[in-house]
């Protein structure tokens, strides 16, 4: 069943080992990809659907590196919708609601393609390491599995324990065994280990719910992709529908309070502050008389509904009596039922920037390991961790997107620079940046990433050279071509009710109009119909933000200096004097790799930077050739 060894072994099958694997097998090397259950893989555990605010980025920027959960989106979607429209494209964002069970196996049989990648069903119960290295793990059934790397992506399997109520037994999901002993083997290790804990609703069953009194919320007559290597979404949308909780489903979850694990204090992990459980939320906001659900389809044609908004740890009597308190869910027929999941996790401030653990050379960490939450955040880590296993055994430099490059780049440096006691979302709020880091041109950012590092193929990279030489050289002709308003026609510009065009100008101060479209350019004379839809948006963008996109770049000028002036290894903080006690201790903890970095960290402020910075000079002055 296993060959005698791999350069390459991932544990966990979900979202961040399914991206780990497939990259590091496509960037050529023999991987071995361990799971409890090979058909689990890409399981959508808790809601089944792609993006939102901040989430989509990290897609899109997967996409555009060679990533596939962009594809997977696309070829498994039921309804699609774009966030955040009347607001900037900075803040916009894909959603799509997808079929759970067309996900998971469209992404193994992705995995399947290809031929250097071994996917087996095997519990890893210890860390082999010899030298002070991972070399390999050890399985339940007492065999050893032998590699140069080792990627852990285990999810909420690790020691997972779930909870009904009062009730909990062993497992990372409901049915599904959990992960013990590996752990115990990573505190062995020297790694600090910690509890978190996140929740799901109960389902629904679909014919059991009185959608009349629902609003009804249907998906985008046009869908946008999510990948740019696909062409159109053309399938049949599957509306979601929306109701409410009430006074009395607050009564009833008030009064069962002491039947809660969360507030009883037998759930010692901390939950997700901006995903609370229904119960947290009826604690935490008593003024609010009621709360938004959202009943989405679990698939195309199935018969489950996954009621967003609900999530919950309380008994699966006190379930049933609040769910059939809410309007439409009166008869309400359970096809399973809520519970809460308590996990172990490394407190990622123990990692390099490549995702390698600071203790044991060749371990890597991915997902939910990390402390973060979603599918979104975890199938990033999974990349970003392999690509960088991957070029740590080639002797190659490592791989690490600054804040600037990406939203990839944002967690990374916010996972192991800052303390995290919760687990971890990402959000547009998060990136200092984002109008530079949009969705729509994720492409542009990282597809040459993507083709260096052998992801993305040559067809694919083919396609977004189009894209960009369009985008490029249409900009180009817009901003130096010169109209004159005596040149367009009156009854378009009428039509149109374009006004005050009195002075001539370049075509691209025209589509800088807040009235005006690259469609608008098209009709006036002005515009190529041969520019695709996606390229004319990325034009708009580009000109009508063009003032503001200039602002932030000098923004991002202004700190390079900082961010591109490394500390090195060899720095002992007890010798710099000048920094204050806390600032000493975060930064030997976190061991920054530069200068802006070590800024980002919590308890390191200005004025210990400029200590640090005094340090580095005369060091590295005692350390120049003129002074030996």
């Amino acid at each position: 069943m296993f060959a005698d060894r791999y350069e390459i072994i991932v544990v966990g099958g979900g979202h961040a080992g399914a991206e780990a694997a497939a990259a590091a097998a496509r960037m050529g090397c023999q991987t071995l990809l361990l799971t409890l259950d090979v058909d689990a893989i890409a399981r959508m555990s808790c809601n089944p659907a792609i993006g939102g605010l901040g989430k989509s980025q990290i897609v899109l920027e997967l996409d555009a590196l060679g990533g596939m959960m962009g594809m997977a989106a696309d070829a498994t979607g039921i309804q699609f919708r774009q966030l955040n429209t009347r607001k900037g494209p900075a803040v916009q964002a894909p959603r799509c609601q997808s079929d759970k069970w067309d996900y998971e196996r469209w992404v193994q049989a992705y995995l399947r393609r290809w031929p250097n990648l071994t996917v087996a069903q095997g519990e890893a119960t210890g860390l082999i390491i010899e030298s002070c290295r991972a070399t390999g793990v050890r399985l339940k059934t007492g065999e050893s599995l032998k590699a140069r790397a080792v990627i852990l992506t285990t999810g909420t399997f690790l020691d997972g324990k779930l909870h009904f109520g009062m009730e909990s037994v062993q497992g990372g999901r409901i049915d599904e065994p959990a992960a013990i002993g590996l752990g115990e083997s990573l505190r062995e290790a020297g790694l600090e280990i910690r509890r978190l804990k996140t929740g799901t609703p109960a389902r629904l069953h679909r014919d059991s719910i009185d959608y009349s009194v629902c609003e009804v919320q249907h998906g985008d007559p046009e869908p946008v992709p999510f990948s740019f290597r696909t062409d159109r979404i053309d399938v049949e949308q599957v509306p979601c529908h929306i109701t409410h909780t009430n006074a009395r489903t607050h009564e009833i979850i008030l009064g069962s309070l002491d039947q809660s694990p969360l507030f009883t204090g037998k759930i010692e992990g901390v939950g997700p502050r901006y995903c609370p459980s229904i119960e947290d939320k009826c604690v935490r906001f008593k003024d609010k008389e009621r709360h938004q659900i959202f009943l989405e389809p679990e698939g195309r044609n199935a018969g489950s509904v996954y009621p967003n908004g609900i999530s919950t740890s309380l008994p699966r009597e006190v379930q049933e009596r609040y769910v059939r308190s809410i309007h439409g869910l009166e008869n309400a027929r359970f096809l399973r039922y809520g519970y809460a999941v308590e996990y172990t996790y490394v407190p990622p401030i123990q990692l390099k920037p490549t995702f390698e653990t600071k203790t044991v050379p060749g371990l890597y960490l991915a997902g939910q390991i990390n402390a973060t939450t979603g599918y979104e955040e975890a199938a990033g880590q999974g990349l970003h961790a392999a690509i960088n296993a991957v070029l740590t055994l080639r002797g190659e430099e490592p791989f690490v997107l600054k804040r600037n490059e990406a939203y990839l780049g944002v967690m990374i440096d916010d996972l192991i620079t800052k303390e995290h006691r919760e687990p971890y979302r990402m959000f547009t709020a998060r990136a200092e940046y984002r109008l530079l880091l949009r969705c729509d041109n994720a492409d542009l950012r990282l597809c040459e990433d993507g083709r260096r590092l052998g992801l993305l193929e040559e067809e694919q990279y083919a396609r977004f050279q189009r894209h960009r030489e369009q985008v490029e050289g249409e900009t180009q002709r817009l901003r130096t071509t010169i109209v004159r308003p005596s040149e367009l026609d009156r009854d378009t510009l009428a039509r149109l009710e374009l006004k005050n065009l009195e002075n001539s100008g370049a075509i691209a101060q025209l589509l800088a109009r807040p009235d005006m479209t690259y469609e608008a350019l098209i009709e006036l004379g002005l515009g190529s119909g041969e520019i695709e839809p996606r390229a004319r948006r990325q034009i708009e963008i580009q000109i009508r933000y063009a003032g503001y996109i200039a602002r932030q770049q000098a923004e991002i000028d202004r700190h390079a200096a900082l961010e591109s002036q490394p500390i090195p290894d060899w720095i002992d903080y007890a010798e710099v004097r000048g920094l204050t006690n806390e600032a000493r201790e975060k930064l030997n903890a976190v061991r920054p790799v530069s200068i802006g970095q070590a800024g980002r960290i919590p308890g390191v402020n200005p004025a210990d930077i400029s200590v640090l910075l005094i340090f580095l000079k005369r060091r590295n002055a005692l350390r120049s050739p003129e002074s030996l």
